[in-house]
């Protein structure tokens, strides 16, 4: 039962990478791009964490449902995990947005048709 949270983590950005695929809206447009601000926004959110375990702010708290895998005081593994999909989550959403706004406008343009 320790690996459910993790688990979940996992598929779900499983999920979202086949979203990204079949609509190519992140990595499967531009994956060098999609790589770089994957990984700054991670590291940016990683610093954010570490900067408010520091400060008493953030606590990992028991769960029956993660791993108690710790990659350093009060930073379990999930979160890394965690952070990544929001970071990946957000930016298929944001370019599937902006994908759907860019049609539209080009609808209303053309006359609607």
């Amino acid at each position: 039962m320790g690996v459910v949270y993790l688990a979940a983590l996992l598929l779900s950005l499983g999920c979202m990478l086949l979203l990204d695929w079949r609509f190519r809206l992140f990595f499967w447009r531009d994956a060098v791009s999609a790589a770089v601000v994957t990984a700054v926004g991670l590291v940016f959110f990683l610093v954010w964490d570490v900067a408010g375990i520091a400060n008493g702010i953030f606590f990992r708290g028991d769960g029956m449902i993660a791993t108690g895998v710790v990659l350093a005081p009060e930073l379990p593994i999930e979160e890394p995990v965690f952070l990544l999909f929001l970071v990946v989550c957000t930016m298929i959403i944001y370019t599937g947005a902006e994908r759907v706004l860019t049609r539209r406008r080009e609808q209303a343009k053309g006359g609607g048709s």
